[in-house]
């Protein structure tokens, strides 16, 4: 099998058409080694409009294909969710956002804590962000 044939294959185990724009964006995001803005992958996808990325996305966020990151400074971030769960997002791990480059990566090695909530509460979604400077931006000078 190909990248594309694999990327459709997952597609269709969401239960969602693989179409040629859903599996653009799918690879797209697969690709990626952190997680990415609407406006970073409309800018990767020229071919694609920006409101039919968007429909796409909210699409395999539905179905659990990829989640979706608040990191508290400039919107939404998405990644492809790697762990094969069709029913929920059970790849939750710890995110991180540099304050210097803007950038969110996966901390995919560290689990999101659990938390033992007070009765009659309900968890809908997890967002475990920690913000500093990512190495890259600790060893500049400015």
């Amino acid at each position: 099998m190909n990248g594309t044939e694999d990327i459709a294959a997952i597609i269709r185990d969401h239960g969602i058409r693989p179409t040629a724009n859903r599996i653009t964006v799918a690879k797209a995001l697969a690709a990626k080694t952190r997680a990415v803005t609407l406006a970073e992958l409309e800018a990767d996808l020229e071919t694609i409009d920006r409101s039919n990325i968007f429909r796409t996305l909210a699409l395999f966020r539905e179905r659990h294909l990829i989640h979706s990151i608040d990191d508290g400074c400039d919107g939404t971030r998405y990644e492809f969710c790697h762990s094969g769960d069709t029913g929920h997002d059970s790849d939750l791990h710890v995110h991180f956002h540099c304050e210097r480059c803007h950038r969110t990566y996966c901390l995919e090695e560290i689990p999101v804590p659990q938390v033992n909530l007070p009765e009659g509460y309900e968890t809908e979604s997890v967002n475990y962000m920690i913000k500093g400077l990512c190495p890259e931006c600790s060893r500049k000078v400015y």
